[in-house]
């Protein structure tokens, strides 16, 4: 099951209007170009079928959101899970609430490391997979969809490390000449309350963005002991966020949402990262559960990332911007950001020049509503080279806070470093990449000594 909790189900409006997207470095040459086909689009009273690969907390909230989007009929067709416990579960929550809506039966819920395979064959060109399993399989995930044809929701994170979100460019790049429609989780891209702060940026409102902070602070990530009966692969894939090379870890599973927004905000992505942290307590796995990570953008400005889990600390969620004639205030709640733009840096000591002011449609729901209405109308739609950038941003920080060292976007670009040489042959013998010590508690990063790059 995910740690992250189920996404809440917020009244919302219709799809709100495209976002800009900042500029990237260039991506990986596709190996793939030879499969692009022609797409049809379907009609407005036509069904769209999902197939859900993934069945945990993230999983299900995600299939709730596409099912309370408007404009024609959406069913869950499929379902693929490692684990038949979890997709039970996920099948139990979602037919007691939408019952009509899903027409899964046994017969198309598949279970194993091939499920995914199973699940997208089940569906047609204009039907949808989503992909919400952990980020060590996306990329083997995506390009099976995309080789297929399918039009993919992607929940973050996208990779774990260098040839693996290379692997996720080059499928992004096969999925744009396909004109597949492909959404991904970062659904603050279309929050209304970011996009109108973001664009008052972009247009000057506080003038050249030279600094950005972005937090978030809070209670641990626990991992528990090791159940007797389970092997360390079930284990660790149970346990994503404790581990690296299932999730990317918890500071990018988590963190890149707003890399991504400060990047946005300042309409590039960084080229250089160095960083620090460490681990005061075991419960992290073998993550640390402090990072604190310092960007820099090609002009020199500056994104300070701090990400701390611990009980009994300050806590904050929350994303700020400065430039050379005042400061903006991103968000400071995740469902509610109360954006704000102030003439000065003293932000919260005087008033505010501008405030979003109202109560911010649930992003969850819009980032949907975009996608269906791309799929039912034919329009361009496809969040997956940005999705691919940020996750490069996020990956340097990463790699920057536990090798020790500065970390380029070049240096992500050309790393031959994996956590799982064969990902798509990955079994429950196969040797985990991290093994706990004999007290039960797993290593953490050695700066200095650890290599990720």
């Amino acid at each position: 099951m995910s740690t992250e909790p189920t996404k809440s189900r917020l009244s919302t409006a219709s799809s709100r209007r495209q976002f800009l997207t900042a500029a990237g470095q260039a991506v990986a040459v596709s190996a793939l170009a030879g499969w692009a086909i022609p797409r049809c689009h379907a009609s407005a009273d036509s069904t769209i079928k999902l197939a859900l690969v993934g069945c945990g907390g993230r999983g299900t909230g995600a299939v709730a959101d596409a099912l309370a989007s408007q404009g024609g009929p959406i069913r869950l067709y499929a379902m693929a899970d490692l684990f038949a416990d979890r997709l039970q579960n996920s099948w139990n929550a979602l037919h007691d609430q939408f019952q009509d809506r899903i027409d899964v039966p046994e017969d198309r819920r598949f279970v194993g490391f091939d499920a995914y395979q199973k699940a997208i064959d089940c569906l047609g060109p204009d039907d949808v997979v989503l992909l919400t399993t952990h980020a060590a399989f996306r990329p083997m995930m995506f390009e099976y969809a995309v080789r297929k044809g399918v039009n993919v929701f992607a929940e973050k994170s996208f990779a774990t490390d260098g040839p693996a979100v290379r692997r996720w460019l080059a499928a992004a790049e096969l999925a744009e000449q396909k004109n597949l429609k492909v959404g991904v989780g970062f659904m603050w891209r279309h929050s209304q309350a970011r996009q109108e702060v973001i664009q008052r940026i972009h247009d000057g409102a506080i003038g050249d963005v030279h600094t950005l902070r972005i937090y978030r602070v809070h209670g641990p990530v626990h991992c528990p002991p090791r159940p007797t009966e389970q092997n360390e692969i079930e284990f660790q894939i149970r346990v994503p966020n404790s581990f690296t090379w299932v999730s990317s870890g918890f500071f990018i599973d988590w963190h890149c949402h707003n890399i991504d927004v400060a990047c946005w905000a300042k309409g590039a992505w960084p080229v250089k990262a160095q960083g620090m942290g460490g681990r005061c307590y075991p419960e992290a796995g073998n993550q640390f559960d402090h990072y604190t990570v310092e960007y820099t953008f090609a002009d020199g400005a500056k994104l300070f990332c701090f990400s701390r889990h611990m009980n009994n600390c300050w806590n904050t969620y929350a994303d700020y911007a400065h430039g050379s004639k005042g400061s903006a205030v991103i968000m400071t709640d995740l469902a509610q950001p109360d954006s704000r733009i102030y003439q000065s840096q003293r932000i919260d000591e005087e008033a505010p020049v501008w405030k979003f002011g109202k109560p911010d449609p649930n992003p969850y729901h819009v980032e949907w509503q975009v996608l269906v209405d791309a799929i039912r109308q034919d329009k361009p739609h496809n969040e997956a080279r940005r999705a691919g950038e940020a996750e490069v941003a996020a990956l340097m920080g990463r790699i920057a806070t536990h090798t020790g060292q500065y970390v380029t976007w070049d240096d992500v670009m050309k790393s031959n470093f994996q956590f799982i040489q064969d990902i798509d042959n990955l079994t429950f013998d196969s040797p985990a990449p991290i093994q706990e010590g004999p007290d039960g508690i797993y290593p953490a990063p050695q700066p200095g000594i650890t290599v990720e790059c």
